[in-house]
């Protein structure tokens, strides 16, 4: 499969500020990729920080302008996902700011208790959650969590996912959100799923159903949301103008089928 991807950003940058990319999928021998920042025409110095278990982040420092991202890769074939860690096995398993799976664990146990099968219990978490939520864009905060979801019974890609992963891990099964390129998301965009931990493989879990999951692109993984934003600014402040995303795929779509076992590139 080749995967073209990518993304422009605009942005004002009012005061200057630290800022922390995550657009770029893991390195790999099939990715051919080019990055251009530029504020006013002028390229800073970007380093590029490949944190362990999480992703690659192009760092770099933002004067007073207009600021310019453009993002382009093609993938061809796959990217191996790395096994589920000692680490990882501790991390993911415990509650986050997005995912309070300490609150949502009585609900997870009456639910799903008594579902002993990991394919059958991550397809019946992702059916549930997503007959559950109804996805409504601009219907939640960018510091609602998985609680506040479950109540307002509506939320965006981040918020299913969040609901997913507290659920998982108060059924101690670690879980993990991962931003991705998604090809047949439709309107396009940066998208969230949930990762759960079987076996020592990271299986993806999307409630949302808006995307075949064997065509999704990893960007990056986090404990939530927190952790995988495309953009972070620190120290000063800078305004989002526009925003584009690009993500196909070569030839058709993959199908997708809730029950099966899927792992992401």
């Amino acid at each position: 499969m080749i995967r073209t991807v990518g993304t422009h950003l605009v942005l004002e940058v009012r005061e200057p500020t630290d800022a922390f990319l995550q657009v770029a999928p893991p390195s790999a021998s099939g990715l051919d990729e080019v990055l251009s920042v530029r504020i006013d025409g002028v390229e800073p110095a970007v380093n590029e920080v490949d944190v362990p278990g999480m992703g690659r982040v192009h760092r770099f420092r933002a004067d007073r302008g207009r600021l310019e991202v453009t993002y382009d890769a093609t993938v061809s074939g796959s990217v191996p996902t790395e096994a589920v860690s000692p680490a990882d096995e501790i991390t993911y398993l415990r509650p986050s700011r997005y995912a309070e799976a300490d609150r949502l664990s009585t609900v997870a146990h009456a639910e799903f208790g008594g579902i002993t099968n990991p394919r059958h219990l991550l397809s019946a978490v992702s059916s549930w959650v997503g007959t559950r939520l109804a996805y409504v864009p601009g219907s939640s905060r960018p510091t609602d969590g998985a609680v506040e979801t479950l109540l307002q019974r509506q939320g965006v890609c981040r918020d299913y996912a969040h609901l997913v992963i507290a659920l998982l891990r108060g059924l101690d099964v670690p879980a993990r959100l991962t931003a991705v390129y998604a090809p047949g998301l439709e309107p396009m965009d940066f998208h969230a799923v949930a990762e759960a931990a079987i076996d020592g493989t990271w299986y993806a879990v999307d409630a949302t159903l808006l995307a075949p999951r064997a065509g999704l692109l990893r960007i990056c993984s986090g404990r939530d949301a927190a952790d995988t934003a495309f953009l972070s600014t620190y120290g000063g402040e800078a305004n989002l103008l526009e925003m584009s995303v690009l993500a196909s795929v070569d030839g058709d779509l993959p199908d997708d089928d809730v029950v099966s076992l899927v792992t992401l590139d």
